[in-house]
């Protein structure tokens, strides 16, 4: 079915070869993805552990470097292949691929970048990491090449019961991988990351606004990815649990030891959020379903993570006015998201 979405592309030659594209392409290249995605949680972990000396030549970076010239090869041998096969340079990108196409080269400039801004002005400490200009550069790289399984299926016309593991599956890899750079690149401002805002008895107003605040980040960056999807798709039942585990263990590398132990949390979380998402049916063409989707799944989310922190500590230093007000907030950032993914009815001339 997905490999023959691209007949429509016009040849050099009358009698083109094969193109290579499609669902097949989707599944190869999903797999360098995980390999980039795991690079970059790798070199995070160095940073946040302390396994990084002022070099920019570090096995992490290795690894990272890696998995992202895996990506690029096969995305560039794909366009190369294509092309002997008698399509244009530009028609011989897959479906999908012309902004992983630009990424490529992103990537590679600020990786050049990177290690002259680094030369010039040295290593970031604390949370510079993730506001270097050459490092937002890089991840703006990462985001086109790694979203690129997700806009090809979004471009796919598949009928609502092709819409299944077995087609969606690099899609879903697809979106947990933007969904996770975006909570890689605001870790610090992560409640699953800064859990001692919690527990911490020397706490303060200003550190316990700081916390707050991240959860409303959070839950606007968490809900904007899954609305996006609900726009497209009707998601098979245990895609969320899958999302919301695999991005909370990933971002389990930026705490200590007892991090680890928010990962049952987060799939605690998606098989409540699953049961709602197979409950209500949330669609374009279910738009009450939508909206009470849209609150539920942050408060539901913050829930199972105040909660069991607050039972395990005998307590935490946020009073139920702030945590129990936060995680309301947080539904209304979700249900404020719907509205703007999808706005209400409007008489017809009655826009702008």
């Amino acid at each position: 079915m997905a490999d023959s979405t691209l007949v429509t592309k016009q040849p050099l030659a009358r009698t083109p070869g094969r193109f290579i594209g499609g669902l097949r392409f989707d599944r190869l290249i999903t797999i360098f993805i995980c390999w980039f995605l795991g690079g970059l949680f790798l070199d995070g972990w160095a940073h946040s552990h302390g396994q990084v000396d002022n070099t920019f030549f570090t096995p992490w970076h290795a690894v990272l470097y890696a998995g992202y010239a895996t990506c690029a090869v096969v995305l560039a041998l794909t366009v190369f292949i294509n092309h002997r096969r008698g399509y244009r340079w530009w028609q011989a990108i897959p479906d999908g691929y012309e902004f992983a196409a630009l990424g490529v080269p992103i990537f590679a400039c600020a990786g050049v970048g990177d290690l002259v801004w680094h030369t010039l002005f040295g290593f970031e400490t604390g949370i510079e990491p993730f506001l270097s200009p050459t490092h937002l550069l890089l991840a703006l790289g990462g985001l086109l090449i790694m979203s690129g399984p997700f806009r090809a299926a979004w471009r796919r016309a598949d009928a609502p019961s092709e819409q299944r593991w077995a087609t969606l599956f690099p899609a879903i890899i697809s979106l947990t991988a933007i969904l996770s750079l975006f909570t890689f690149f605001t870790s610090f401002a992560h409640p699953f990351v800064q859990t001692w805002l919690l527990t911490d008895p020397s706490v303060g107003d200003a550190e316990k606004s700081r916390g707050a605040a991240a959860v409303l980040l959070q839950a606007a960056i968490l809900m904007g990815v899954i609305l996006l999807a609900l726009r497209r798709w009707r998601l098979p039942v245990g895609t969320l649990t899958l999302v919301l585990t695999l991005n909370i263990a990933l971002m389990s590398v930026f705490g200590q030891d007892n991090q680890y132990q928010l990962i049952p949390l987060a799939l605690l979380s998606g098989v409540i959020i699953d049961a709602l998402l197979w409950s209500l049916k949330p669609s374009v063409n279910r738009l009450a379903a939508l909206r009470i989707f849209a609150f539920a799944v942050p408060v539901v989310f913050y829930l199972d993570y105040f909660v069991p922190i607050m039972i395990q500590n005998q307590g935490i230093q946020w009073s139920i006015h702030l945590w129990l007000g936060s995680t309301v907030m947080a539904g209304i950032v979700g249900l404020t998201l719907s509205y703007l993914l999808l706005p209400p009815w409007m008489p017809a001339g009655q826009t702008g």
